[in-house]
């Protein structure tokens, strides 16, 4: 199984709530020039993808989408920046053992995207994520650990 978790962009200060936030044009750049980067990698395909229903996660979806294709594409409410991550990891767990899913994309926020990283990984500190920063985790689910595979940041 593999988990990729993304941070979105960055994001202007000023709005109505924090949820209104929108990509600054910097943000919209790394974004695309991160999913780029991904791409290279070797990753093009997600069976599924979950989004914070955050304006500025929302718009970074919309720019990378086009160098991916997914089977799947939700907003999940839980991957907000106040989202637990153990209740997001055993939802991702149960996901992974009844529907099949091999591939997941997660495009969230901080605290979440660290701490999220080290739920999947053990013994591992919850990594900062730079805005638009991307993470590769190769996930066992029998074992319940992970092991990232690589990062890449604007």
């Amino acid at each position: 199984m593999n988990v990729y978790i993304m941070r979105h962009g960055e994001a202007g200060s000023f709005a109505s709530s924090d949820a209104e936030r929108t990509l600054t044009e910097r943000g919209e750049t790394q974004s695309l020039q991160v999913a780029q980067a991904v791409v290279k990698q070797g990753i093009s395909h997600f069976d599924l993808v979950l989004v914070s229903p955050y304006i500025r996660a929302q718009q970074t979806w919309q720019i990378i989408k086009q160098q991916f294709s997914a089977d799947k594409v939700e907003q999940c409410e839980d991957i907000t920046p106040y989202g637990q991550s153990d209740d997001v990891y055993q939802y991702l767990c149960a996901l992974i053992e009844t529907q099949q899913v091999t591939s997941v994309l997660l495009v969230s926020h901080l605290p979440l995207v660290g701490y999220l990283t080290a739920e999947f990984v053990n013994d591992m500190s919850a990594p900062m994520f730079p805005t638009s920063g991307f993470a590769a985790i190769e996930f066992d689910v029998a074992s319940g650990n992970g092991e990232l595979l690589w990062h890449i940041a604007p």
